[in-house]
């Protein structure tokens, strides 16, 4: 099991920026999987960014070229750099992870995904 916490979250400005950072925690895992996710009211929880071994990331297409995550293995953080953002960004955000992830690239689906942070608002406005 991976306990996870976010933070970072609050209201912003269309086009102001923000940085979610997720503390993660867990015993073993031969595998670990960390993915953003996101859940706006009335609609299904999506997939953000996902970071894999050596460092690879993949985003969800709305938000390629503006989302950045990144990592310290030392200090097992998870970060999400969210740049011009939208007011179609607003929603909660989450961290989670897949331990012992035996598939291939990291997925970007929910439902891969089996602990779960509390979530962190962030608010858009135009």
């Amino acid at each position: 099991q991976v306990e996870l916490a976010e933070s970072g979250g609050g209201s912003v400005e269309a086009g102001g920026s923000l940085k979610l950072s997720c503390t993660y925690s867990s015993r073993f895992y031969s595998r670990l999987c960390l993915g953003w996710f996101r859940q706006a009211p009335g609609k299904e929880r999506e997939g953000v960014g996902i970071i894999d071994r050596d460092g690879i990331t993949k985003y969800e297409r709305s938000v390629k070229d503006r989302f950045i995550i990144s990592q310290d293995n030392a200090k097992k953080i998870l970060f999400l750099q969210m740049n011009n953002l939208k007011s179609e960004d607003t929603a909660m955000y989450y961290c989670a992870a897949a331990a012992n992830w035996r598939g291939g690239f990291c997925p970007l689906w929910p439902a891969e995904y089996n602990d779960w942070g509390q979530g962190t608002q962030v608010t858009v406005s135009s």
